[in-house]
């Protein structure tokens, strides 16, 4: 760290992550850019870490395909020692000169279990491995190397950094007792990846349908619950309520077919026009509804209550952390089928009372805690605090906003 007070002047960061050049709708590739802006704003001065390309990712891909052939089982090539230490070299030479205060490391555990470098780290995840094996579809299947590889990088990620930072506290928790990570570890919520919320008074003129409208939203139909989706459908049906089922962001199997589904493949965010129609579904439909299988968070519930929009989901993985029973929407259990998820929406419903006071308190939280002017405000002391604990000297004190996020270095 410079020699010069870092509580006397904005804060220089490190922005490091191989997804954040990269013109593509991953979930973390979005979600990096209002980590960085968040930091841009409440913290100090960005600059991104070029993203570091490595050769030998290419043979690590040809062995997971040869494994996958021959053994039936996936080796997530990524994620191993011999990438990890290579990681270490390319990223501990870019950083032996560096001007830098702090390492921002979003879903970077690889990246950083190695490296060497006296700058203090913030990790950013969403889950442990731990949590995510045999969890996740792609984390089931793996050779044992694999596993037993990504579970030690997550241990020494952990110890490299000086804080790790994650969306709920069931990963929060994950990280202190499992990986035995202590106090460095805290439960931030994200914000919706959204660049401006509706108007507060936009939000309170929000009616209820009449035909109760389930938005669901969702790139994977079997995790997200499509099956369990449809079969609430039919059974609110049964119960004559005149429901309709959007879904948006994957194709639904053939089998699932309504005159009352709606399937709308996707829609870009990038694209005004689509974005605009994005919005109109998030405002005019009466609930999000996603009783999914598996979800280590769940952006899209932060972005549903700055529309006012009740979430209707499941309690399983991280989504607790986005989602207060009561105030933003319900939580049912994983065991939990149509049936159920159907009384409780026709609960709900015919209650026009108790409907608008959700509306109203799903907006609050999100106003409160599910927004990305938040994160950044409790991440930036929790930096500072960190910096200070480092070094006593220094004033927690963070300058006011400066410019833009730099180009890479």
């Amino acid at each position: 760290m410079s020699t010069e007070s870092a509580g006397q002047r904005r804060l220089k960061i490190g922005f490091l992550t191989a997804l954040t050049l990269q013109d593509k709708l991953t979930s973390w590739s979005i979600t990096n850019r209002y980590i960085a802006r968040a930091m841009q704003t409440f913290v100090g001065d960005v600059t991104y870490i070029e993203p570091i390309h490595l050769r030998a990712l290419l043979l690590g891909k040809a062995f997971n395909k040869s494994s996958q052939v021959l053994l039936k089982k996936g080796y997530m090539y990524y994620h191993s020692f011999y990438i990890a230490k290579q990681f270490a070299k390319e990223l501990s030479k870019k950083l032996a000169e560096s001007p830098f205060d702090v390492i921002i490391a979003p879903s970077c555990a690889t990246e950083i279990a190695y490296c060497e470098t006296d700058i203090p780290i913030v990790l950013i995840e969403d889950a442990t491995f731990i949590l995510l094996y045999e969890y996740y579809a792609q984390y089931k299947g793996l050779l044992q190397r694999s596993i037993d590889a990504q579970d030690a990088l997550e241990g020494l990620a952990l110890k490299q950094a000086s804080l790790a930072l994650y969306p709920s506290e069931w990963a929060a928790r994950s990280a202190r007792t499992y990986y035995q990570a202590g106090k460095k570890v805290h439960a931030v919520p994200f914000g919706g990846n959204i660049d401006a919320p509706p108007p507060i008074e936009v939000v309170q003129r929000r009616q209820k349908s009449g035909h109760c409208q389930l938005f669901f939203l969702g790139v994977d139909w079997e995790r997200k619950g499509g099956a369990i989706a449809f079969d609430t459908l039919l059974k609110l049906h049964e119960m004559g309520i005149d429901a309709e089922l959007i879904v948006c962001g994957c194709v639904p199997p053939a089998e699932f077919a309504h005159p009352r589904l709606t399937v709308i493949p996707f829609l870009n965010k990038k694209d005004e026009k689509q974005r605009k129609e994005l919005d109109r579904l998030f405002e005019t439909s009466d609930f999000l509804f996603l009783p999914t299988r598996g979800e280590t968070y769940g952006m899209v519930f932060c972005e549903a209550s700055a529309f006012g929009l009740p979430v209707i989901t499941t309690n399983t993985g991280g989504v607790s952390g986005a989602v207060r029973e009561g105030e933003n929407g319900f939580l049912l259990p994983l065991e939990a089928g149509g049936a159920e998820y159907a009384a409780l929406i026709a609960r709900v419903y015919a209650d026009d009372q108790r409907y608008a006071e959700l509306v109203t308190s799903s907006r609050k939280v999100y106003d409160t805690w599910l927004n990305w002017d938040a994160w950044g405000k409790s991440t930036g002391k929790l930096i500072m605090d960190m910096l200070n604990a480092r070094n006593p000297r220094l004033s927690t004190h963070i300058p006011p906003v400066s410019g833009e996020v730099a180009h890479p270095v």
